[in-house]
């Protein structure tokens, strides 16, 4: 909870640092992710306004990585073209400054940390319930039992003879 909530306040640094205390194996073993992270990071730069920083930040830890995998380097350039504009409201690419987009990291990052831990990503209660409903409806039809018609207070429910 803590890495998600650091990514979605744009806190890219210390989002890093909680994933590696966990994990270290997570960003090592996942590009794409420790790509999007940074990218997250360079944009917060943009964001407040840190260009030399920015551009250094690219150029320095970014570039090398964009490099090797065309997908990175066409969200590099994404990414970079936001310093084209002083008014980023109507950049074509100023939905990267959207919340979002911070949104999307943190999800990503959560989904990983999760499969980490040997989590599901996605809840199981949806499923179960589907399947309690499923089931139900089969048995409803061959007998009586005792049965949850209310899901929302699993209350049980005995059979009427």
């Amino acid at each position: 909870m803590a890495v998600k909530k650091a990514a979605q306040c744009g806190n890219v640094e210390d989002a890093i640092e909680k994933i590696n205390d966990l994990n270290p194996e997570i960003l090592d073993t996942n590009p794409q992710l420790f790509f999007q992270l940074q990218q997250q990071r360079l944009i917060e730069l943009i964001r407040n306004g840190k260009v030399e920083e920015a551009l250094e930040f690219a150029q320095e830890d970014l570039a090398p990585r964009a490099e090797e995998n065309q997908s990175f380097l066409e969200e590099l350039e994404r990414t970079i073209s936001l310093l084209a504009f002083e008014d980023t409201s109507n950049c074509p690419v100023g939905e990267l400054l959207d919340i979002s987009q911070r949104l999307k990291t943190a999800s990503e990052v959560n989904a990983a940390v999760l499969t980490s831990q040997s989590h599901e990503k996605d809840p199981k209660l949806p499923s179960l319930l589907k399947m309690l409903i499923w089931a139900q409806n089969k048995l409803d039809k061959k007998a009586a039992y005792p049965c949850i018609n209310d899901l929302s207070n699993a209350r049980i429910e005995d059979p009427t003879f």
